[in-house]
């Protein structure tokens, strides 16, 4: 047996008060097996320990909301006796150290927690940050992360259909790749996971247990180092066509009366999803770790319990049934075994050649896991923004915004990804949100992911709210009412008073934004600890606060979806909502001026009220037929705005507004609330006058038509050809990648 010594307890990643609580709970010194379950079950990854009092201050019911955070996944009502159950995670680390089987398994992951509740998968996005791609990794890690994505949602035969990818230094050392799925279910059948009925039969079904992702929830919740290659045996190895046989057999015997409770097996393996049905029911579990379906020989228990090997899951059924649902799994070439059994004790026990190798009450393990209130340090405001240049040539400044990493065409990513597998993506990527109907109705669902990680840096309050907004708008411009939101939350270690001042804050805005928008978060994940240390820097180099939201919108007709591009020639261009020509942590001031942080000022602040005002009458104009084409104002302002939707529709513009500007560059400030919209003529009287009635702000911009975007000023016009700017925007990533990419 092997002595637990301090390095021992060390090397799990518990603390010795930690330990010293695992003592207590046992009232005894754990074994190997036992330590390892309690540090899986305390880490950052699996018990939240640092966030989960934070989290508490979000919205999350609604009368929309069928289920809340707590479960696999989110569950919503979308009318006719459907729901949609969607979620998003993270698998940050895995995905630097190894990106292909990172990314891969980050994918079969979230498909996992969305089926596991009854639900068929239909769409998947990401949300992936990068670091400078003149990084030496960096290509490597993108090629990888992109394959990886592609390789196993295309396999599965779910369409990759949207997601956002951002470029910045901070990520050097530690990409983020956040995964997210949504799905449909019916509303009466939905799936959840707290075992009950004593006696009743646990199954195991899936893949069976191999060496891979030991540790992995370990892994996740610590900071990287010089060594994080020697990581490598951690990150998990997928198989998409095993994954797609359990889908299947999942949602037949879903379709039965057999299954008394269901989970993934995800982080932490075995251990996880055994404790969380267990505790989730209030019952005992019992688990005979020799009947564990294994391809490798020799596994110990610790082994066992410790494997994130994929495509796995548990189940509580009925007792006597378990004939029948073997019948299912064979059929579908899956393992099946009986491996244990519901009890009262309120313990975990667990067997192994005829000896007890575990016996741990379940309390300790998950609802009183440690829950800290870390000391944090609020960001100090920003300076205001000091002086700005007063030249600026409008072409050329859109020729390069356009051309930069952040905003350049992602044709090269998602010409990777099957995004219309299932014949029923309305609007592929490249639009404000992706649009997929619900089979065999009328009914469209909307989908995006949103987060400005520089805004969240510079005022983590202002960029909370900002990122909840930014999706709210998306889901809007398309014509969807904004429903429920998953997040995933990306920091650094909370252990330092500024990174968790960086989390609180987020937090706050966050949870302001949902109360105000009703757009409450009904599922999410926490990834701490996103920081490099090296021998350079021993107190580490985090990440930009990056909160990623993935937000859902309800269509009741798809037909009726609005899109980016310019439809016609002589539309009218309209802004709706309050512009005040905000520059602080804009794009122009970074790409352009290489001012960004400290020296960029504060970023623009996020007036709920008239985000919700401007919102409500997009979708309404949508709805009534008025707006030709929709796109939200971010990155880059109207002037990047026009560009995407004159790029989009391969329709020029002449912008002939000269006022409220303050000269050239307000056509580069990012004001929130704002939408570009085109209507015809015979329209603009009824949408002026319903605007004025709503209290929103809308001024003509000016009108489709022509091959060049033509900014008229008083003193000059500003010109730029379609030719030119297709050019710059299409020409980042083949150029970054190159034609072997595939190979990198």
């Amino acid at each position: 047996m092997t002595e637990i010594t301090a390095q021992i307890v060390a090397e799990h990643g518990l603390s010795p008060d930690e330990y010293d609580r695992v003592l207590h709970a046992l009232g005894r010194e754990p074994n190997l097996v036992e330590l390892g379950i309690f540090s899986v079950m305390w880490s950052e990854h699996c018990s939240y320990k640092s966030s989960r009092i934070h989290l508490k201050k979000l919205p999350t019911t609604g009368p929309q909301v069928i289920c809340g955070p707590g479960e696999n996944a989110g569950v919503v009502d979308i009318g006719d006796g459907q729901a949609a159950i969607f979620k998003m995670e993270s698998h940050n680390h895995p995905s630097y150290i190894e990106p292909y089987q990172g990314a891969a398994t980050g994918v079969g992951g979230i498909l996992r927690d969305v089926f596991t509740m009854g639900a068929r998968p239909i769409a998947n996005l990401n949300a992936l940050r990068f670091g400078r791609p003149d990084h030496p990794k960096m290509r490597h890690l993108i090629a990888g992360v992109v394959h990886g994505i592609g390789g196993y949602g295309n396999c599965v035969g779910v369409p990759t259909v949207g997601g956002e990818v951002n470029f910045h230094s901070a990520f050097d050392g530690n990409i983020l790749v956040n995964a997210m799925t949504v799905g449909i279910a019916d509303a009466d059948k939905i799936f959840y996971s707290a075992a009950s009925g004593i006696g009743n039969p646990i199954v195991y079904v899936g893949s069976k247990t191999g060496r891979d992702g030991i540790h992995g929830a370990t892994m996740a919740s610590a900071d990287f180092s010089d060594d994080s290659e020697e990581k490598r045996p951690t990150v998990q190895v997928g198989d998409p066509f095993t994954e797609k046989l359990l889908i299947e057999a999942c949602l037949e015997l879903m379709a039965t009366d057999v299954i008394v409770a269901i989970q993934d097996m995800g982080a932490a393996g075995l251990t996880s999803s055994s404790v969380e049905m267990a505790s989730k029911g209030g019952v005992g579990i019992e688990l005979k770790m020799d009947d564990v379906p294994q391809r490798e020989t020799g596994m110990t228990p610790y082994e066992m319990m410790l494997s994130e090997s994929q495509e796995r899951m548990l189940m509580v059924l009925k007792p006597g049934r378990e004939a029948e649902a073997e019948a299912i799994f064979r059929k579908w070439e899956l393992d099946f075994a009986v491996i244990g059994r519901v009890t009262d004790t309120g313990r975990m026990v667990l067997t192994f050649r005829g000896e007890t190798v575990c016996d741990i009450p379940l309390g300790p393990l998950a609802d009183d896991a440690p829950a800290y209130d870390r000391p944090h340090t609020r960001t100090a405001p920003p300076a205001p923004l000091g002086a700005l240049p007063t030249d600026t040539d409008i072409a050329a400044d859109l020729l390069a915004l356009m051309a930069s990493p952040d905003l350049a065409s992602r044709r090269w990513i998602w010409e990777q990804y099957d995004h219309m597998v299932g014949a029923d993506t309305v609007q592929r990527p490249g639009g404000d949100a992706a649009v997929v109907r619900v089979h065999g109705t009328a009914k469209g669902l909307a989908i995006s992911t949103d987060c400005t990680p520089r805004y969240c840096f510079a005022d983590p309050y202002e960029g909370g709210k900002q990122a909840i907004a930014e999706c709210w708008r998306n889901l809007t411009a398309v014509g969807a009412r904004p429903l429920a939101t998953t997040d995933c939350l990306n920091f650094g270690n909370p252990q330092r008073p500024e990174i968790m001042g960086q989390l609180v804050g987020c937090i706050e805005g966050m949870a302001a934004a949902c109360a105000a928008l009703d757009f409450p978060i009904v599922s999410g994940n926490v990834s701490l600890y996103n920081e490099t240390k090296s021998d350079a820097d021993s107190s580490g180099t985090a990440i930009l606060p990056t909160p990623a939201i993935g937000g859902i919108g309800l269509l009741a007709d798809w037909t009726k979806s609005a899109t980016i591009a310019f439809k016609g020639i002589g539309d009218i261009i309209l802004t709706v909502g309050t512009r005040a020509g905000h520059l602080g942590q804009s794009l122009w001031l970074r790409e352009l001026h290489g001012r960004e942080g400290a020296d960029a000022g504060p970023p623009p602040t996020v007036d709920l009220a008239a985000e919700r005002r401007a919102g409500d009458f997009v979708r309404k104009c949508i709805d009534a037929g008025q707006l030709s084409a929709v796109h939200d104002v971010a990155d880059g302002g109207i002037a990047v705005a026009v560009a995407e939707m004159a790029l989009a529709g391969n329709i020029g513009a002449m912008i002939d507004r000269k006022q409220p500007f303050d000269g050239p560059r307000s056509f580069f400030a990012e004001d929130q609330g704002v939408y570009l919209v085109t209507v015809h003529d015979h329209a603009l009287m009824d949408v002026l006058a319903e605007a004025h009635a709503a209290g929103v702000e809308v001024e003509p911009l000016g009108r489709t038509g022509g091959r060049r975007l033509i900014f008229e000023l008083p003193d000059s016009d500003h010109a730029v050809t379609l030719d030119d700017l297709r050019t710059a925007h299409e020409g980042f990533f083949p150029k970054l990648m190159g034609a072997d990419a595939a190979l990198a």
